[in-house]
């Protein structure tokens, strides 16, 4: 009975030991990701800092260009941050290496474009 009672004993330890090991591996999961989001943030914040909004801007759409087109939605090259609403008017956050990024750069007033099986027109680049 005493040596049953030690092998139960024992698989407990075991156990609680499998579970301390698996505990510290998910920990190190979750520091991993945070981590990785830190790094993903920080380059996405170093590329904003290369946006200079103080020279005037281009005639053509380039890194930092907002671009007003004759429908919503509007559209800011910078990062990809999506959907953005402000004061009802509907503006994408898109990146320059995205599709509609590369569609959009070195565009100028005037032009149009393809977005959502609609052809868009650009209006004004600020």
């Amino acid at each position: 009975m005493a040596n049953a009672q030690e092998s139960a004993n024992a698989e407990e330890k075991s156990s609680a030991g499998d579970k301390y090991e698996t505990g510290r591996a998910m920990m190190q999961i979750e520091r991993d990701k945070g981590a990785q989001q830190l790094n993903e943030a920080q380059k996405l914040k170093q590329l904003l800092d290369q946006i200079n909004n103080t020279e005037v801007r281009q005639s053509v759409v380039s890194l930092g260009s907002l671009v007003i087109t004759s429908s919503a939605p509007h559209f800011y090259v910078a990062i990809s941050a999506g959907r953005i609403l402000i004061d009802q008017v509907e503006y994408i956050a898109l990146a320059p290496q995205s599709p509609i990024g590369k569609s959009l750069l070195n565009l100028k007033v005037g032009d149009t474009f393809d977005y959502n099986k609609n052809t868009c027109t650009i209006v004004k680049i600020l």
